[in-house]
């Protein structure tokens, strides 16, 4: 035997048991991710069963002379936001609103911890540890009243879900098809019409920054920085008195880069 043949006797073995170890912790990572995310759609799931009608169309309240006499602790037959989260709201204080987009896995409830900045960023809505978190909003946003702008945060998952479906924005098409946003609250039912979509790294432009306007010169600026971004020009604009949700998630084509679609109220 050479020395040659010696020496790749004697490590052979080695390599071959490191690359056993190296596949088996892949196994195990891959097999702890999709259970992760079981639980988690399972977790989610529980949730929308307290909330059954989010996703009804609301039509249009009763007149006078039709509703029926309310009773007492009855909201007289037009339906509130506590009506159909009020369960979701018992269960963590935390919880602000719903957030929905048609054609997306984007269904969630949306937390604000503002004494525990980005706390749901890895924490599920029991307030465990979660890789997946809850989509959550800017401690520096009010529902009631609205601030101008209003920035939720979601994680942008491999598997599409939290915020993964914002992915969708890249293509005009799919936005021709959904330009709408739900984001109900605790202050009240909201229908958003998308504005602008955009990849941008969060130095270069700091929008998780806008909350309130000082001035309608401002709320312009940061609407039309928005716009000049945007993959596509959506004929929709917004002024001063618009209210604005921005929805934020991590974008890949650029280390830390974000993935931005941002909306203005409707209704």
């Amino acid at each position: 035997m050479t020395l040659g043949d010696w020496i790749k006797k004697r490590w052979k073995a080695p390599t071959v048991v490191l690359l056993a170890a190296v596949m088996a912790f892949s196994a195990y990572k891959l097999a702890a991710y999709h259970i992760s995310g079981l639980k988690t759609a399972e977790e989610f799931e529980a949730l929308r069963e307290l909330a059954p009608n989010r996703d009804l169309e609301r039509g249009p309240s009763p007149s006078p002379s039709d509703a029926p006499e309310p009773q007492p602790g009855e909201s007289g037959g037009q339906e509130t936001p506590d009506d159909r989260y009020g369960d979701i709201f018992k269960e963590n204080s935390d919880a602000i609103g719903w957030i929905s987009i048609d054609g997306t896995a984007i269904d969630y409830p949306v937390m604000q911890s503002p004494d525990r900045p980005n706390f749901y960023l890895n924490h599920n809505f029991r307030g465990e540890p979660s890789a997946a978190g809850v989509p959550y909003a800017a401690e520096a946003c009010a529902i009631d009243p609205q601030s101008d702008n209003i920035t939720i945060f979601g994680h942008h998952m491999k598997n599409g879900s939290m915020f993964g479906g914002l992915e969708s924005y890249k293509d005009e098409a799919f936005y021709r098809e959904h330009p709408l946003a739900r984001f109900d609250t605790r202050a009240g039912f909201g229908s958003y019409e998308i504005i602008a979509a955009f990849k941008v790294y969060p130095e270069d432009f700091k929008y998780n920054q806008f909350v309130d306007a000082a001035d309608g010169a401002e709320f312009d600026a940061y609407v039309a920085r928005c716009k000049a971004l945007s993959f596509y020009e959506t004929g929709v604009g917004a002024v001063r008195g618009d209210k604005l949700i921005t929805l934020s998630t991590c974008e890949y084509s650029r280390n830390d880069n974000r993935l931005v679609v941002v909306a203005k109220k409707i209704g």
